[in-house]
């Protein structure tokens, strides 16, 4: 598959004396080697919008043309967490920053850089045309994502604009990573600005080095774990990197740890190490950590939660050295903070950066751990979630693969993740509707590898996100959408059925507002109306390996595909699967 994207190429320019505010901004944009600007257009930013047309030709940035604000928001989510690499979203005045605003939500959550840029006004009254440009004009459009943005701003001339551009990209790619917001005036886009302004050297206003902790620090963590009887690792949000992969299996294995993954955030370690304890799981096997004396934390997601749900109300009975620099991010608004949990050992840096330093000050412990009960594969003829997972495993064996997306039926034994880019993790803001962009953004930071992207969804998901297919078929992004169709937004039917039985009622009723039928949605006439290759629906189990096949051929190919799988609704409940506690 070719690596080169797609590109509209304008035709040329005639050179020119005169420039404009917002070419200004398109050069710092350039500057700040930001590869992409997903968005949908909008009159606010007409001004930037041909300044990257007419002034830098489409091409660094290139834009994106997206159909909905959400799906370029969640594009540039899933680029940032396959490539490491921080790219940009413009979103419409308010209109479209409060369609994008799960999304932001979204990758705040999940601590991925993105530069978001905004437009409102003229915010000069008398420059404003009647109506419109009235109720697009807000006297402080940052506070509608302030609370889930690490910083915004509103520059007044392009100086600001240069040096709020320079800190939202500094601010944005700094640990704890995290989506910014510069908000441009439609009057300072639209002002004449004569020559150029000087660009700064932006070299000289990069994201710092990571922080190191103390020696002392690293020390007292590296002696309880090398004293401890039954150590655990908790890995959560660590990077994707093969090295810092590599480094995190030596500790586990120098110390001959339990480890626990979260299903929640991307692959962390080996799911078929003999030393990972139990499949990924929303919440882990609470007897597992219980057994443990100490308990290493690599910026677990709610490691309070997690201890709470081991121990209960009794105190907890091992020590936590806690690895994170979460603390640093967090605001009221929202309560992804999650619970205060006790640090006998607080290590306030990333894990990447803490791993390679315990690995070389802890001593050596006997294996003393193990292996874990692999699960027997399915048998049974349903089309279930796990019979659609066993079908996938199949047919991909030996391939190289990215998940992005699971839906909430998917048990974590389903399938072993092997490297770091195996599985991405999930949204982050535990909403519905950010899978086909997460999806579509992922096979842009990966086209040209060899690297299947595959994102498995729910029927509700990939619905509300569903232009996104749009967007990777008109740039020619490989990608195969799986969706598992249970015709319903099944999670609220067994909160439904839960609330039914509390109250003595009839929980034959509870799949009322909760199911998609009657007129069934034909999910592949959907995927082929956007120009991507729609199979299915496939309702028996032995169609779904040929189906599947004929999909990873079209990708393969160069296509984008969508499989209409129509599973089962229900979870696994043999295999450890509880609905989780909110969609």
């Amino acid at each position: 598959m070719a690596s080169e994207l797609q590109r509209d190429v304008p035709v040329p320019v005639p050179e020119q004396k005169e420039l404009w505010g917002s070419d200004a901004v398109a050069a710092m944009l350039r500057a700040l080697d930001l590869p992409y600007l997903a968005l949908n257009p909008g009159a606010s930013f007409r001004g930037l919008h041909d300044s990257l047309v007419n002034y830098l030709g489409n091409e660094r940035p290139q834009m994106l043309l997206c159909l909905h604000e959400e799906s370029a928001v969640a594009i540039a989510h899933g680029y940032a967490r396959a490539s490491g690499r921080m790219m940009g979203v413009v979103l419409h005045s308010n209109v479209g920053l409060m369609h994008g605003t799960m999304a932001i939500f979204n990758a705040w959550c999940d601590r991925v850089p993105m530069l978001i840029l905004g437009a409102t006004g003229p915010w000069d009254a008398a420059k404003r045309r009647p109506w419109i440009d009235w109720i697009h004009t807000s006297s402080d459009q940052g506070a509608l994502v302030r609370d889930y943005t690490k910083w915004d701003n509103q520059p007044g001339s392009v100086p600001a604009a240069y040096e709020a551009l320079m800190r939202a990209a500094q601010i944005a790619q700094t640990a704890p990573r995290g989506p910014t917001y510069v908000n441009l005036d439609a009057a300072l886009q639209e002002a004449k600005v004569g020559a150029l302004p000087v660009v700064p050297d932006v070299s000289r206003f990069s994201p710092p080095p990571p922080v190191l902790p103390s020696g002392e620090v690293v020390q007292a963590a590296a002696k309880l774990l090398s004293s401890a009887k039954n150590p655990a690792i908790l890995m959560g949000r660590v990077s994707r990197g093969e090295k810092a992969w590599q480094a995190r299996i030596a500790l586990a294995e120098k110390l001959q740890a339990k480890v626990f993954t979260d299903i929640k955030a991307g692959a962390a370690f080996p799911t078929d190490h003999p030393l990972h304890a139990a499949p990924p799981a929303t919440f882990p096997d609470g007897k597992l950590l219980r057994d443990c004396d100490v308990v290493l934390s690599l910026d677990w997601v709610d490691t309070a939660g997690t201890l709470k749900a081991a121990w209960g109300d009794a105190p907890i009975g091992a020590k936590v050295i806690r690895v994170s620099v979460d603390q640093h991010v967090h605001r009221g608004w929202s309560m992804d903070y999650q619970g205060l949990p006790p640090a006998d050992v607080y290590m306030l840096c990333e894990p990447d950066v803490a791993v390679p330093m315990l690995v070389d000050a802890v001593r050596a412990r006997p294996a003393a751990v193990p292996p874990r009960q692999e699960f027997p594969s399915n048998t049974e003829a349903k089309l279930s979630i796990r019979a659609l997972a066993d079908a996938f495993n199949e047919v991909t064996s030996g391939m190289e693969i990215c998940l992005t997306k699971l839906p909430l039926g998917w048990n974590g034994a389903y399938r072993h993740f092997r490297h770091p880019l195996d599985y991405l993790g999930a949204d982050g803001g535990g909403g519905v509707g950010a899978g086909p962009g997460l999806t579509v953004g992922a096979a842009l930071a990966l086209k040209g590898n060899r690297r299947l992207v595959v994102g498995i969804c729910g029927d509700g998901d990939f619905l509300m996100g569903v232009t996104a297919v749009w967007t990777a078929a008109h740039y020619k992004l490989p990608c195969l959408f799986i969706v598992a169709n249970n015709r319903s937004f099944y999670n609220d039917e067994m909160h439904q059925e839960r609330v039914a039985k509390e109250r003595s009622r009839p929980v034959e009723n509870k799949w009322i507002g909760q199911r998609i039928d009657e007129p069934d949605i034909d999910l592949a006439m959907m995927a082929r109306a956007q120009g991507a290759i729609g199979l299915g629906p496939v309702e028996e189990a032995s169609h779904l390996k040929d189906v599947l096949k004929e999909a990873i051929k079209q990708v393969h190919a160069g296509n984008v595909c969508v499989v209409d799988v129509r599973v089962l609704p229900g979870y696994d409940t043999n295999m450890g699967g509880t609905p989780p506690a909110r969609r």
